[in-house]
């Protein structure tokens, strides 16, 4: 049992004397360490650490440019007539008549429903209903046999051709809120088409209930295929910001001291740049100060550089790959 044991420690120890009695090369093949100063490292993550003072890195970069930044609010909202009127009776009893229908023009003092104020055991004229103004039915007539009072509205009349966009806008909002402002209104039953649109009344009033106000606006230009009643989608321009110095939000990155961004220099080194931001709009940002009109900006890979880091920018050959196709 003793010669086994001191066998295995002969063993040992010679494989140790095997391993330092290796030349420097062999030990860089077989991962050990005690290479050669400047002898590259092993595998892993120590390697990739070494590497990064050398390392060179791809990024797309964009240039700084001046435009308009234009705030804007999105809205929903549904197609009104300018002018409409609901009519009543002016006796109760039951509907005998109705002259009208959903979407048939009437002039004024045209008739449209006759009411009997008849009751059991007696009999009355029959009670004739005039519009009162000319104009369009946008309300189904309450049908014939129907029993009304003078609250109840048989039609309701208006004018279709002077139709407007009413909506709600948030409290929040208001402050930016004139008349004047231009928006674009969209339908579902006309995908990828806007009409331009103007607000032409602001209520002076916020509702205590929805803390929202209500606004209209009036189209440009009239369109047939635009009905009362119909749902729209609306951006609201409010603020313009003209002439701002803009680069893509994710060019400009954050540490405690501030927001800073990397600018690309001649030799294909960056700098970082210390800078102050503006208005942040759809996915653009203001630099009201630290940089100029022209300068080339990292927007894309920026999390990883350091000041001074190499680049590679392969915004152009992107751009030249999708050409070449």
């Amino acid at each position: 049992m003793k010669k086994r044991n001191i066998v295995i420690v002969v063993i040992f120890l010679a494989a140790i004397a095997a391993i330092l009695l290796l030349p420097n090369s062999a030990k860089k093949v077989a991962g050990v360490p005690g290479g050669p100063a400047g002898a590259a490292a092993p595998t892993g993550v120590g390697a990739s650490i070494a590497g990064d003072a050398g390392s060179t890195f791809s990024v797309r970069t964009a240039a700084i440019t001046r435009r308009t930044m234009q705030e804007y609010i999105e809205l929903n909202g549904e197609i009104v007539t300018d002018a409409s009127i609901k009519v009543y009776p002016q006796v109760a009893g039951e509907i005998r008549s109705i002259r009208v229908a959903l979407g048939s023009e009437v002039k004024r003092g045209q008739l449209i429903a006759e009411i009997d104020p008849s009751t059991p055991g007696s009999t009355y004229v029959i009670n004739s209903v005039y519009a009162p103004i000319a104009g369009t039915v946008i309300s189904s007539p309450m049908p014939v046999g129907s029993t009304v009072t003078t609250s109840t509205s048989i039609i309701e009349l208006g004018d279709i051709t002077d139709i407007e966009v009413e909506t709600m806008i948030p409290e929040r909002y208001v402050g930016v809120l004139k008349a004047g402002l231009k928006a674009a209104v969209s339908f579902k039953a006309f995908p990828g088409e806007s009409f331009s649109a103007t607000v032409a009344r602001v209520s002076p009033v916020v509702d205590a209930v929805s803390r929202t106000k209500t606004i209209r606006l009036s189209f440009d230009r009239a369109d047939p295929r635009i009905n009362a009643g119909m749902f729209a989608k609306i951006k609201l321009n409010t603020v313009s910001h003209a002439d701002r110095l803009t680069i893509p939000a994710g060019a400009v990155l954050s540490e405690s001291s501030g927001s800073y961004v990397f600018i690309v220099n001649a030799d294909s080194t960056i700098s970082k740049r210390a800078v102050t931001t503006g208005v942040d709009i759809d996915e653009l940002v203001e630099l009201t100060s630290g940089v100029a009109e022209g300068e080339l900006v990292v927007v894309e890979g920026a999390s990883v550089l350091v000041d001074g880091a190499t680049i590679k920018d392969i915004t152009v050959k992107a751009t030249e790959t999708g050409a070449s196709k």
